[in-house]
């Protein structure tokens, strides 16, 4: 009978079915660091959204066989640990196709309309003192024609072209893969930063994709240029990106993702208070939605391997 842990199940708010085969479930509603060996002694498989599990934990659980990652990230799963031990990790993928897409660009005209100054202004009554029927002191711009830049061509960028065509833009895109969409101009990545009115990031975060964006990258990205981050935060170098926005270098950024979550105090974005920054905190991903078909996905995974056809392996 196959022992199941899952270990922060109050990141994810959805219904979970039983697995179709004998074993026993525990929940945690989350965990520390230093809990997880004691939680997982004898369990088969480890459920984790974001908890970490790394090499010294993995060596004193000789009965795991199953990490069951309830995300699509792995950064905080020692991959190689896994695959030395014989331990199969499986993850989820493409179930926040609709969720992601729709708050990137939810975060995009907030901040090309400038929504959160207007707001502030009739918060503070300013439309009430105005001596004409509308206020207008903050710039506006229109989606329709501007060039959105796309860092990432996998299921969730495509989704993100998708929209952007809807709102009449013209697309670029960095990718590792060729681009087969004919409408889609492929760039390099600095020739896509210094072309683009909007650059939005969908990759994973890897030794290779850390600080992609760091102060360099940021000097060439036009200065009206908004930067969207719903990937993850270590893709950019958080303290260029307060600088740059401090001074005025590129136009705006929204961001769903830090690098360190829960954030650091001392985070530089944590203290920004500006019109043209918008910082939500990891909940892209987090539709009803999304969150019951990441469920579903979940307990498929763990069914799958079960019956000896293991699916959405990382290792």
């Amino acid at each position: 009978m196959h022992r199941i842990v899952f270990l922060d199940r109050d990141s994810l708010q959805a219904r979970l079915r039983p697995p179709a085969f004998v074993h026993a479930w525990r929940d945690h509603p989350n965990t520390a660091a230093d809990q997880v060996v004691a939680r997982l002694q004898g369990a088969t498989v480890a459920v984790t959204n974001k908890v970490p599990l790394r090499a010294g934990d993995l060596a004193r659980l000789p009965d795991l066989k199953l990490v069951a990652v309830a995300a699509t990230g792995t950064d905080h799963i020692d991959l190689a640990a896994c695959r030395a031990a014989g331990i199969t990790v499986a993850n989820i993928r493409d179930y926040s196709v609709v969720s992601v897409p729709e708050h990137c660009f939810a975060l995009l005209l907030a901040l090309r309309r400038n929504l959160r100054a207007y707001a502030a202004d009739v918060e503070a009554g300013r439309w009430e003192r105005s001596n004409r029927f509308c206020l207008l002191d903050h710039p506006i711009g229109d989606l329709a024609g501007s060039r959105l830049g796309i860092v990432g061509y996998g299921a969730l960028g495509r989704r993100v072209a998708q929209l952007g065509r809807a709102f009449g833009m013209r697309i670029l895109a960095s990718s590792r893969s060729p681009v087969a969409d004919g409408d889609v101009v492929q760039l390099p990545l600095g020739e896509l930063l210094a072309a683009s009115d909007v650059v939005s990031l969908h990759l994973p975060l890897s030794a290779e994709t850390r600080h992609l964006i760091g102060a360099a990258e940021l000097a060439r990205m036009q200065p009206h240029a908004l930067l969207i981050n719903t990937a993850r935060g270590g893709l950019v170098d958080e303290t260029a990106l307060a600088e740059a926005l401090l001074a005025g270098r590129i136009g705006g950024a929204g961001f769903d993702v830090l690098a360190q979550e829960p954030p650091d105090p001392a985070n530089p974005l944590l203290r920004l208070r500006l019109p043209n920054f918008l910082l939500t905190p990891h909940v892209a991903w987090a539709s009803a939605g999304a969150m019951q078909t990441l469920a579903d996905m979940l307990v498929d995974n763990i069914e799958a391997w079960a019956a000896g056809q293991p699916r959405n392996l990382v290792a």
